[in-house]
C-alpha cells in the first residue's frame, strides 16, 4: 500500500495502490466529502486478485483544492488521466454517489478504461430539484463549515438502524466529512448541479451492476428503472443502509459485487 501524488491540470491528486502487481485492474472512486478511506472494507475483500487504484477526487481528502467549480465530465477526465499515467486498462470501476456519475461519464468517454461498472447510489442524472437541492446544501457548508454540512448529512447518509445501534462507520464518515475543504465541496458540489448523461445509457456496453441502499431515498427507484434501459445492467438493494452501502452494509456490498464479478 503506497501513495502517489500525480499532478494533472493544475492539480495534485493523492493516489493509493494495493494488490498484486500484474493483477487485473479495480479502481475506486469516491463521493462527495469523503475520500479514499471510505473503500477501506473494499480494498481488504479484493486486494489479494486485484491491482487497485484508489484516489481523492478534486477538492476531497489528500488531492487539491480547484480554482473554480467542477463538472462531472472534468471528473471523469481527472480519473482518465490517473487511469491513463499508471497503465489502467479493462478495469472495473466502482464508484459510489459522485463517484458513481464520474463512472457512467468514463464508460462512455473512455469505454477502453472501463471492462465493467459497480455504480453505488448515484444517478446518471440530476435528479428533478437537485440544482435547487445542491444550493441549499452549499449554504450550509458556507454559512456554518463542514461540521454543520456533516450535522445534516449524517441522518441522510446513514439508516436508522445504524444511527440507532451507533454503527462504527458513522464516526469516521463523519470525520471524513468535516476535513472537506469548503472550497473543495462546493466546487464538485456544482458538478453535481447540472449533469445528464442519460442519452449514452442505452448503448452502454459495459456490464453494469447498479446497487443502492433501501434507505437512500428515491435512488434505489432510480437505479431499478435505468436497469432495463441498459444492454447489460442489473440492480441489487442493501436492505438497512442508506446513501453509503459500501460502508455501512460492507459485507453485503461486497458480496454483490463478488457475484457480479463471478
Amino acid at each position: 500500500m503506497t501513495d502517489q501524488f500525480i499532478d494533472h491540470g493544475g492539480i495534485r491528486f493523492r493516489c493509493r495502490l494495493d494488490g498484486p502487481e500484474g493483477a487485473p485492474w479495480m479502481v475506486f472512486s469516491n463521493s462527495l466529502v469523503t475520500n479514499l478511506m471510505v473503500w477501506e472494507h473494499q480494498v481488504l475483500a479484493f486486494a489479494g486478485r486485484y491491482r487497485i487504484l484508489r484516489y481523492d477526487q478534486r477538492g476531497h481528502g489528500g488531492t487539491g483544492v480547484p480554482a473554480g467549480p467542477a463538472d462531472i465530465g472534468q471528473l471523469a477526465d481527472d480519473a482518465a488521466a490517473l487511469m491513463t499515467r499508471f497503465g489502467v486498462a479493462d478495469a472495473v470501476f466502482i464508484g459510489v454517489s459522485m463517484g458513481a456519475a464520474t463512472g457512467f461519464c468514463l464508460a462512455q468517454r473512455a469505454p477502453h478504461l472501463v471492462g465493467r461498472l459497480v455504480a453505488s447510489d448515484g444517478l446518471p442524472a440530476t435528479a428533478p430539484g437537485g440544482a435547487a437541492a445542491w444550493q441549499e446544501r452549499i449554504e450550509i457548508g458556507q454559512a456554518g463549515g463542514m461540521k454543520a454540512y456533516a450535522d445534516v448529512t449524517i441522518p441522510r447518509w446513514f439508516s436508522a438502524t445504524s444511527r440507532a445501534q451507533g454503527n462504527p462507520a458513522i464516526a469516521p464518515v463523519r470525520a471524513m466529512i468535516e476535513a472537506t475543504p469548503v472550497d473543495g465541496f462546493i466546487a464538485c458540489a456544482r458538478a453535481l448541479q447540472d449533469y445528464d448523461f442519460r442519452p449514452g445509457m442505452p448503448v452502454l456496453k459495459q456490464p453494469t451492476l447498479l446497487i443502492a441502499g433501501a434507505e437512500d431515498g428515491p435512488t434505489p427507484a432510480g437505479l431499478r428503472a435505468l436497469a432495463p434501459v441498459m444492454p447489460d445492467a442489473a440492480f441489487i438493494e442493501i436492505a438497512a443502509a442508506g446513501h453509503i452501502p459500501g460502508i455501512e452494509r460492507p459485507d453485503a456490498f461486497n458480496a454483490a459485487v463478488e457475484t457480479f464479478l463471478d
